[in-house]
């Protein structure tokens, strides 16, 4: 099987929850071996959170939650405590043999440890060390516990989300900490190609509050530039119209138009070509100007036939049109089981497990499944034996004491 791309790579994952694990998930999905390090016992606090849990070849509850199984995929759980001396010593090894470190403790939070960016560049020069924090490294904000539904609010994004007189809503999935893993990724993967240029290691500092920031993207653009602050709009948007939500006779449908020739066209498929001549209506900017006379007008006309007529006639016409879906209908959908989107995998408690596939396709090195997210501690032995050459006696007398576990 061809290897994947990063399959040069090791990385060390002292991240838990799901900012840090996403960024490590990707890049096993790429191809790097990457060892996540838990605490024994206890591991990931998302292995607790549940239910639902994944059910083993007895139809009983593991410890494997739904939650932990969505970001861990592709990596083998080493069960270190690394608050004990000898635990911190076994991480600093494995870090002299790895390319990236990835973590999310609080800012300064492992240099007690002897684990932070200063210490682990001692072992090993040209180290990526990735930190993923809720505020950054330095700031007034630098010492507070950060949280996706937190900076949702404070980064801006839960003011922008939600119906006009309702009440500021976050996103249905921690949108946040999915992000500061992709720029996470993004980041390491450029960090690496200047070590490979220059022979430098460098820290990557990522804050949670700066990436809700960053990715506010046109709505941010539109106070920046425009000096309003964006209101809460519902599914309304707030730069092109129509582009929302309508009810229909019997649900909902999604009308996203996206020039004026589409505005056209939907207006002959509806039985009103009059309203895109109107001169308020023939142009984007017109619409967007006069929302408030048009989308009571459309809503009444949408609300006249049946979701799968609109879809059908809408979509034969060029115009962008399509239906809300439970997630039963997304992975029941043509389209998602074509592009493979769901994937099997073996797991040694359950058999298998389902996982969502990742989006991205190679056309030379394509991404596998072949390692389930890991039990707690599942790789202990085996990593310690073959990174740092323990014995089966050394390795026993470590769990005795504590240090590690499997």
């Amino acid at each position: 099987m061809t290897k994947g791309a990063l399959a040069h790579l090791r990385v060390l994952d002292l991240s838990r929850v799901l900012a840090g694990p996403w960024a490590g998930q990707m890049l096993a999905d790429l191809g790097a071996e990457v060892i996540k390090v838990e605490k024994p016992g206890q591991g990931d606090d998302t292995r607790a959170w549940g239910p639902p849990f994944l059910k083993d070849d007895q139809g009983r509850d593991t410890r494997e939650s739904a939650y932990y199984l969505s970001a861990n995929r592709g990596k083998q759980s080493l069960a270190i405590d690394f608050t004990q001396a000898e635990g911190q010593q076994l991480v600093r090894q494995l870090a002299a043999d790895c390319d990236v470190v990835l973590e999310n403790f609080k800012a300064g939070g492992l240099a007690k440890y002897g684990l932070d960016y200063a210490s682990l560049r001692q072992v090993k020069p040209d180290i990526i060390y990735c930190s993923i924090t809720g505020f950054g490294q330095d700031g007034p904000y630098a010492q507070r516990a950060g949280y996706d539904f937190l900076v949702q609010g404070m980064g801006g994004l839960m003011s922008l989300t939600g119906e006009p007189e309702g009440e500021p809503m976050k996103v249905g999935v921690a949108l946040t900490d999915i992000f500061t893993g992709m720029y996470a990724s993004v980041a390491v993967l450029a960090a690496l190609s200047h070590r490979d240029r220059t022979g430098q290691g460098q820290h990557v500092d990522l804050a949670l509050l700066d990436v809700q920031v960053a990715v506010l993207a046109n709505q941010a653009a539109n106070y920046l530039v425009g000096g309003m602050v964006p209101q809460r709009l519902g599914n309304a948007h707030p730069n092109i119209v129509p582009y929302q939500a309508f009810a229909t006779s019997d649900g909902h449908v999604i009308l996203a138009v996206g020039n004026d020739g589409q505005f056209q066209k939907f207006c002959a498929v509806a039985g009103c070509p009059e309203v895109a001549a109107d001169g308020r209506y023939a142009s984007n900017a017109g619409r967007v100007g006069n929302r408030d006379t048009l989308i009571p007008l459309l809503r009444e006309v949408l609300r006249s036939r049946p979701s799968a007529v609109w879809i059908e006639t809408l979509e034969a016409a060029g115009v962008p049109c399509g239906p809300i879906n439970t997630l039963d209908q997304v992975f029941d959908n043509p389209q998602i089981k074509h592009r493979g989107m769901v994937a099997a995998v073996d797991h040694p408690l359950a058999g298998s497990v389902d996982l969502v596939a990742n989006p991205i396709r190679f056309s030379e090195t394509p991404i596998s499944y072949e390692r389930a997210p890991p039990v707690l501690g599942a790789d202990t032995d085996a990593l310690l034996s073959r990174l740092l050459g323990l014995d089966q006696a050394a390795i026993m007398d470590l769990r005795a004491k504590g240090v590690v576990g499997g």
